[in-house]
Parts: structure tokens; C-alpha cells; sequence
């Protein structure tokens, strides 16, 4: 495989390809268990949620998907309708709604969890533990220089 060792293969096609990797595994996982109405950022959405402690306010949402605030409603609508997201009145500032897991939500989680557990075990299977830490090293780099968690153009939320 070219793409493994190819230097000239630039790092954005690697990470690219590298993330479809994950998201086919778990769009396979969640279609088989029946969670096949899963918009695009949804996956991201709910495993996010469920990574986190409860509630997270919609502008979090937004900002970490470097998406607007319409679009963010509209992924968060959907997966309410489809029953994955239940959205409330946040209790510390009833101005602001906060958005939380359902019991499908949860469970769709589980099975997104699941296939990424498997795809990670494959990968150190792969090439080592030393090769996954520093490669876990070079990507939390890129997302530092990516500026994740500052604002965005879309924190007017």
C-alpha cells in the first residue's frame, strides 16, 4: 500500500482517509443495529455527548462544529425528531438550550463506541503502541495550531 509509506502522499489525504476509516466502521456498526437515520455531523454530535458529562449548550455545539447556528439547529432538530437528542432549557441560564442524550441516543452511542473501540484495536494491532502514541502526540499538535475550542465566526451564538 502506496498511501502507507508514501512521503509524497500529502498528510491531509492520510487524515482524510484515515477518519472515513472510523466513520465507515461505525455507520456499518449503527446501520446494522438499525440507527441508519444518523445525518452527517450526527455521529459527531451524539459520540460527543456521550464522551461528555450531561447537558451541552447548543453555542458548544456550534462551535465545535465549525458550523452556523442554523445548521446546528437543523442537525439538532433532526436528531431530536429521530429521537436521539432530547433539547431543554439550560438551568443555570434559562436563556440558553442545552441538548442531551435520550435512552436512543445512548444506545446508538454505545454501538458508534463499539465499532471505534474495534478500529483502534485494529490499528495497534497494526503498528505497535509507540506508533499510536505518537501519532495521537502529531494530531492533538494539529488541533492545538487549528485553534480548537477558541471562537469561531459562528460564536455569536
Amino acid at each position: 500500500m502506496a498511501a502507507r509509506t508514501d512521503p509524497e502522499v500529502p498528510l491531509p489525504a492520510l487524515l482524510r482517509h484515515a477518519r472515513t476509516a472510523y466513520g465507515l466502521a461505525m455507520r456499518k456498526a449503527l446501520d446494522a443495529a438499525g440507527y441508519d437515520d444518523i445525518p452527517k455531523n450526527g455521529l459527531y454530535v451524539i459520540g460527543g455527548l456521550a464522551l461528555g458529562a450531561g447537558a451541552v449548550p447548543l453555542a458548544v455545539l456550534i462551535r465545535d462544529l465549525r458550523i452556523s447556528k442554523q445548521v446546528a439547529g437543523q442537525l439538532v432538530d433532526t436528531l431530536v425528531n429521530r429521537g436521539y437528542l432530547a433539547r431543554n432549557v439550560d438551568e443555570q441560564d434559562r436563556r440558553r438550550l442545552v441538548v442531551t442524550l435520550t435512552d436512543r441516543g445512548r444506545a446508538a452511542a454505545a454501538k458508534q463506541a463499539a465499532a471505534r473501540e474495534r478500529v483502534d484495536a485494529q490499528l495497534l494491532a497494526k503498528v505497535g503502541p509507540a506508533c499510536v502514541a505518537q501519532t495521537r502526540v502529531a494530531l492533538a499538535a494539529l488541533t492545538e495550531m487549528a485553534g480548537w475550542g477558541e471562537p469561531t465566526p459562528y460564536d455569536d451564538a
